[in-house]
């Protein structure tokens, strides 16, 4: 990776940091995000506050656990590197600390299939990890597990972890999890709501695979 382009991903980061509060997914300095980089990934440091933050705070983490920098890595750094390591197919990872995730993740549910759009996290449901203490080794292997099969989870009396391709793509994701459990917490007073079904899921998430894409243009 080049100077510039080692610039261009912790300033992404940065911005991507400090657009977290204005989209509704965290307060304060809770919550982190990495993206994967060419020998480990970049991280946000631990308790720093948001604004104000310059590119030059970013840590660079290698896989091994050694870290680049003069501040300290997220006290979650260990989650970020397994889901990294497991799902090569991802390369950016924000957790967030969203009001509405945090409470039904508070009730040690998953969110179910109420929304179609529930697919943009790869499957029929969004699991609820099992609670361990944060940045400990055992959270790390309950996320990557809940997350298998999924680009998404809630962590049980924590918050939320969302993946993509592209840093954008889990930051909308973060996004809609935070959607989907204030549509589940709006409906729960009225009882569990109704689910769409597996076979539905099915189309869905095929319809999913093709989501957003546009034609290439053609000339004339």
């Amino acid at each position: 990776m080049t100077p510039d382009q080692d610039l261009a991903v912790r300033g992404e980061i940065v911005d991507a940091l400090q657009s977290m509060a204005r989209l509704g997914i965290n307060k304060g300095t809770a919550g982190n995000i990495s993206v994967r980089a060419q020998h480990g990934f970049y991280i946000s440091p631990t308790g720093l506050p948001y604004e104000g933050m310059t590119p030059d705070k970013i840590v660079l983490v290698h896989w091994n656990g050694s870290f680049e920098g003069e501040v300290l890595p997220s006290s979650e750094w260990q989650f970020h590197r397994e889901i990294l390591a497991e799902r090569p197919e991802l390369n950016a990872v924000v957790h967030t600390h969203s009001t509405n995730a945090t409470a039904v993740s508070i009730l040690e549910r998953p969110i179910p299939a109420i929304h179609y759009v529930i697919a943009g996290a790869g499957g029929n449901n969004i699991p609820c990890a099992k609670y361990e203490t944060f940045g400990s080794e055992e959270l790390a292997r309950s996320i990557v597990t809940a997350m298998r099969g999924r680009r998404a989870c809630l962590i049980a009396h924590h918050g939320t972890v969302a993946a993509g391709v592209t840093l954008a793509k889990a930051m909308n994701l973060a996004v809609t999890v935070e959607e989907l459990a204030t549509l589940y917490l709006a409906c729960l007073p009225f009882g569990e709501p109704p689910t769409l079904s597996d076979e539905e899921m099915d189309r869905v998430l095929r319809k999913y695979g093709t989501y957003g894409q546009q034609p290439a243009s053609r000339a004339g």
